[in-house]
């Protein structure tokens, strides 16, 4: 594909870039057509940007549940509580170790 033939070399946006541009549209100050050729892209890219941006903060805010504790601190707590409890037996094992071999010497 070349520019002489008319066709435009595939540009890719940053995603700052991106936001900049989905803010923008946000905000009304500028349209898809013009954010497109700003950017030097396609109307289409703009579009599927403001798209998937879209869908993105609808999917964030569906998970956002003010007053409710974030999930991924809920993992950490899980992740902590089985570590807790692993270390929990090892010592109750090792206690037995240890009376055990205690107990031998006392009775040897």
């Amino acid at each position: 594909m070349s520019i002489e033939s008319g066709v435009k070399r595939k540009r890719f946006l940053s995603p700052q870039e991106k936001y900049e541009i989905w803010m923008q549209l946000v905000r009304g100050e500028t349209t898809v057509s013009e954010a497109a050729d700003r950017a030097r892209v396609d109307r289409s890219t703009v579009a599927k940007l403001r798209e998937v941006a879209r869908q993105g903060a609808l999917d964030a805010l569906a998970r956002s549940r003010p007053g409710r504790r974030d999930k991924q601190r809920d993992v950490e707590l899980e992740a902590a509580g089985a570590q807790v409890e692993r270390l929990r037996t090892a010592l109750a094992e090792m206690a037995v170790r240890l009376t055990l071999a205690e107990g031998k010497e006392r009775w040897g």
